[in-house]
């Protein structure tokens, strides 16, 4: 028989003041200790067990993990900087000023190089981690130095910040950007990971000392800014060796240079210099520096889909975007007359042959390139960071003005740019803008919408003065939303048909080449195939009720394997069900996308159908409260849903009314 408190929870955890003595160091140090380490408190399943039969509230912790902390080499050194401190407070009240400076130059200072290798067995796992690193080391950025922050902190993140930067415009891999009240997302794809971090929009920070002061950007007090700076201790030193492992393996030097002059007049990433790895002191320049030389449009290869979508911009877009996107087609006709070998032409970064050749990017898909072949110029009054990056990210040429810094590739009187980004109010009577070239006046929302949408839309919405569209959040999924039954904007909707439409012009255009690039020969053969299954085709003219069901649920197995087997029966061939399939899915997704489509009602009284019901009686007990919980939260989501349609209508009747009558105060 083992004694009480020897065994099971009371030997498993313990509490934090019984770690704290176990250790011998003070709570703060504990506190440092726990987050570099990661480890941090439990819930036992029996609070009074744990404590060995005291109900006082307490932290438990893993005894194993305050037994693993007793070997850590960190712990040694904060107690060595323990005593280091008693001795410098001891030599500067007596007065030994030789002896305390002998003393800060020994400073203990400890490394934190073997918590990362632990933490991060492998790369990829490092890289998981990035959201809350890359946030913080922003969030640091945009606060001001203060005798708890030093200016060194300040800088080091600043420059961790233009580096990840640098690396997702030189790759290519940001993927999406919403503007939201908290800040702007950003999501970027590193070898296959998904790295999301927030970046706060640009204002004055400033620390209020005196409560009636209540300034801008005040940030509050009551912060414990030890215990973030243990977090940016970390994260610092990740990312330091994350960004080594990036840069090296596109076979650039790491850190970048920083070209001081640059950076004294506000160049921005413009200061940070890419070096290749065995080319000496051989600048490397990215992308965007190096088509800003050339003419841009023409090293771009146009296919038919591109033309496609220039002249539907051209017919829905305005008399400010009219010119810029009529010049942009007379780019891609000059630049689809030039030889085929001139437009296959691509980038050839030089390597040393070291590298990993896997791991180097891969040519930039259309998405990617999405601005290549644009200048865009921003205005004094537009974020410039937040814009240079995002543009830069997708290909496109930046200039700004002189008072947003130094290092701008060209002037505002550039007859090459073709947007001008604008985020001023309109002055009533003001004269017309007048610039040479042809050049369309956007809001900064259409950059950001354009990459979400992966296409350029047209500009009539988004000029300057104009009642901006909604935005769209691209981190939810309408359809999964849809499918739960919850709220789906009405623009969300229409721009889900749209796609729908677009789809299926360019599957039918496709086809169409494809018939187009056949020879003559086989043309009595494929005349017959077809006769064939028109012929198999007659049973299966009218969709079957099983094939209506698996198109309006794709993703029921049952249902689509009822529906196989049914075709099966009728003689109906793999490819023609396969073909129907897709096609029934396709009108489905549009009926339930459609600006017709009315949203859910509130449920008052459910009722349920009689299959459910019976099911429900062969449920067990635990089996039924989950069900409940379940049918409960749908109904919940339900009338949910309705009141954000009833709030969109009562706010839609509200603009008809005052359209009516600001129409007949113009009358």
């Amino acid at each position: 028989m083992k004694k009480k408190g020897e065994a099971g929870a009371a030997k498993n955890y313990i509490t934090r003041n019984q770690a704290i003595k176990k250790l011998q160091c003070t709570l703060s140090d504990f506190r440092r200790l726990c987050i570099l380490k990661g480890i941090y408190p439990r819930e036992p399943r029996s609070r009074k067990k744990a404590n060995k039969g005291s109900t006082t509230p307490a932290s438990f912790y893993y005894a194993k993990d305050i037994q693993y902390l007793l070997h850590e080499p960190v712990l040694g050194k904060l107690r060595e900087h323990k005593a280091f401190a008693k001795k410098l407070s001891r030599a500067i009240g007596r007065g030994e000023w030789h002896l305390a400076k002998n003393l800060e130059e020994s400073k203990p200072v400890y490394r934190l190089d073997h918590i990362i290798k632990e933490r991060y067995p492998t790369f990829i796992d490092s890289l998981r981690d990035l959201d809350d690193a890359l946030s913080l080391i922003v969030l640091f950025v945009s606060l001001p130095a203060t005798t708890t922050i030093p200016a060194s902190i300040i800088a080091n993140c600043t420059q961790l910040a233009a580096q990840w930067q640098l690396y997702v415009m030189r790759t290519r891999s940001l993927r999406k950007v919403f503007l939201s009240i908290k800040g702007i997302y950003f999501q970027a794809e590193v070898q296959g990971q998904t790295v999301t971090w927030l970046v706060p929009y640009m204002f004055t920070q400033t620390v209020s000392l005196a409560l009636n002061l209540l300034p801008s950007a005040w940030i509050p007090s009551d912060l414990d800014y030890r215990i973030m700076l243990t977090f940016l201790e970390l994260y610092q030193t990740l990312l330091g060796f994350v960004f080594y492992k990036l840069y090296t393996d596109i076979n650039l030097i790491y850190p970048p240079k920083l070209d001081q002059v640059l950076d004294e007049h506000g160049a921005g990433i413009g200061a940070l210099l890419l070096e290749e790895n065995g080319q000496g002191l051989v600048v490397v320049r990215d992308d965007a520096a190096q088509a800003a030389e050339s003419t841009g449009p023409e090293k771009r290869k146009p296919n038919a889909k591109d033309v496609r979508k220039q002249i539907k911009q051209i017919g829905l877009g305005g008399n400010d975007a009219q010119p810029a996107l009529e010049d942009d087609e007379q780019r891609v006709a000059a630049a689809a007359s030039n030889d085929t070998s001139a437009a296959q032409e691509l980038d050839v970064f030089p390597s040393n042959g070291a590298g990993d050749e896997a791991l180097q990017p891969k040519a930039t898909s259309a998405a990617t390139g999405l601005f290549e072949g644009y200048f865009f110029y921003l205005s004094r009054e537009v974020t410039r960071p937040t814009l240079e990056f995002v543009i830069r990210s997708f290909g496109g040429q930046v200039g700004w003005d002189a008072v947003l810094g130094a290092g701008s590739p060209f002037e505002e009187n550039d007859a090459r740019i073709t947007h001008h980004v604008v985020d001023r109010p309109v002055v009533a009577g003001a004269p017309p803008r007048s610039h040479p070239g042809k050049r369309a006046y956007i809001q900064p929302q259409w950059v950001v919408d354009c990459i979400n949408r992966r296409t350029l839309l047209p500009t009539d919405q988004y000029a300057p003065g104009q009642v901006l569209p909604p935005h769209l959040s691209p981190f939810v999924d309408e359809d999964e939303v849809r499918e739960r039954g919850g709220y789906v904007p009405m623009e969300a909707r229409r721009i889900g048909e749209a796609d729908v439409v677009d789809a299926d012009m360019d599957a039918e255009q496709d086809e169409n080449d494809e018939d187009d690039e056949d020879d003559d020969d086989e043309e009595m053969d494929e005349d017959e195939e077809v006769e064939e299954v028109a012929s198999k085709g007659k049973k299966g003219k009218t969709p079957t009720p099983a094939l209506l069901a698996a198109a309006k649920d794709p993703k029921n197995a049952a249902l689509l394997h009822a529906a196989e087997l049914e075709a099966e029966s009728r003689g109906i061939e793999s490819a023609q069900f396969e073909a129907e399939l897709a096609s029934e899915t396709k009108k489905a997704k549009k009926d339930s996308a459609g600006p017709g489509a009315k949203g859910p009602k509130a449920p008052k009284t459910v009722s349920r159908s009689q299959e459910e019901q019976l099911a429900s009686i062969m449920l067990t007990g635990k089996q039924k409260k989950l069900y409940s919980k379940m049918v409960y939260s749908k109904d919940r989501r339900a009338e949910e849903t309705a009141k954000l349609v009833a709030r969109k209508q009562e706010l839609e009747k509200k603009q008809q009314k005052r359209g009516t009558k600001g129409d007949q105060v113009g009358l």
